[in-house]
């Protein structure tokens, strides 16, 4: 029986996405649940998984081809119980030629080998007997980029071969991701629609730098996380927030809409280009719950898994380009927010305190505002609050 592959339903305000890449080809055989095509909206990658056990019998729409909730992808020949047990049996067979020490490989790992092209024999495995995990597949694949811009410094990332650059004055065109199209759009419509103004500070990250040295192998040993930088730097801004409620507020239309909840979108930054997932009501989260679901986000980014859900809404903003060694930027708002944090690199830099030059971890601070409805003094003394929390982080426990 022919089973009918469809666009699946698209998220609201999603109106039609683009087929990004057929995981299988025509005549392959394909389990149930297991992922034939991956959808490309300007927000997230959809999979349309298999309804059932069967072989890809015909593809309706290739990759890059726009398509609109329901479409026909392509037919998938449902198999039955007649043809599933030889396909079976001959797996089996064929597992059991493998060599005895050929590493088992999880099927998410697998497909990442398959799709890179790689030889697992030059992997090393951190897992259980040496098992290759997808860590060690990453690992492996940031070594082989280092060494090769190592040697090709001057090097252009890019899906053009050898012999397509193979000229006096390169050039290739290629087209924009939905995403890429989609950020874009949203950064130029922030810079014509707002009043963006930023003001910086700096901040001693002694105290913080302190504390996690102290308690990080504490922390990680009950949570099974990490403490991190982020964890501070959010519960500061919530703190700052309830100090300064206009901060967290929005403009909608001639109405000023104040949020009585700290919803905060984390820039993370992927293959596919920038995505701001959300944490939501933040001012009940603790450390281990903010680090734990920012590393899940920040995983679920690089794979391309972030949902619709977890990229809407959010009343802030924070955004890291201190982990490319940026010193000093000013971030562009995400509309309808009115602010957004710019964190920067951490320097050792010589400052005075009680009259005394020392040495201290420093950070730039940047928050650009929307001065339509954020005074300067307003974002100055936000600016201000959230040094003040992470040089006395006391205060994040004690809230005053």
């Amino acid at each position: 029986m022919s089973i009918e592959l469809r666009v699946p339903g698209l998220p609201e305000s999603v109106a039609d996405a683009n087929v990004l890449n057929w995981l299988k080809k025509v005549g392959d055989q394909v389990r149930r649940d297991e992922t034939l095509v991956e959808l490309e909206t300007d927000k997230v990658v959809l999979e349309v998984p298999a309804p059932a056990d069967g072989v890809l019998r015909e593809i309706t729409q290739e990759s890059g081809a726009r398509v609109g909730e329901n479409d026909l992808l392509g037919l998938l020949q449902e198999s039955d119980s007649s043809t599933a047990a030889p396909t079976m049996a001959a797996k089996a067979s064929s597992d059991s030629k493998k060599p005895a020490d050929a590493p088992a490989l999880s099927p998410s790992v697998r497909r990442l080998v398959k799709e890179m092209n790689l030889d697992i024999s030059h992997i090393k495995g951190s897992g259980k007997d040496g098992r290759i995990v997808k860590a060690d597949v990453m690992h492996f694949l940031d070594q082989q980029e280092a060494a090769s811009a190592d040697h090709s410094p001057e090097m252009i990332e890019s899906p053009a071969t050898t012999a397509e650059w193979d000229s006096e004055r390169p050039e290739q065109r290629v087209p924009m991701t939905r995403l890429r199209v989609r950020i874009a759009e949203r950064l130029l419509q922030s810079q014509q629609q707002t009043a963006s103004l930023t003001t910086f500070n700096e901040v001693n990250l002694q105290a913080v730098s302190d504390l996690r040295a102290r308690y990080k192998e504490s922390f990680e040993k009950k949570h099974q996380t990490k403490l991190g930088f982020m964890s501070f730097f959010t519960r500061a801004c919530v703190e700052a927030l309830k100090q300064f409620p206009v901060v967290n507020a929005s403009i909608d239309g001639s109405d000023i809409i104040y949020h009585g909840y700290f919803d905060i979108g984390i820039a993370v930054s992927s293959e596919r280009g920038l995505v701001v997932p959300v944490l939501r009501d933040v001012d009940q989260m603790s450390f281990a719950r903010i680090e734990s679901v920012i590393r899940q986000y920040a995983e679920k980014a690089r794979n391309g898994k972030l949902s619709y859900e977890e990229l809407t809404g959010g009343n802030f903003t924070i955004t890291n380009g201190g982990v490319f060694g940026s010193m000093l930027s000013t971030p562009i708002l995400n509309p309808p927010q009115s602010a957004i944090l710019g964190m920067h690199n951490i320097q050792q830099r010589a400052v005075v305190e009680d009259g005394e030059i020392v040495i201290r971890p420093m950070m730039y601070l940047a928050l650009t505002y929307d001065h339509r409805l954020v005074d300067g003094k307003d974002a100055v003394q936000f600016l201000v609050s959230i040094k003040q929390n992470l040089e006395d982080p006391a205060r994040l426990l004690l809230q005053v």
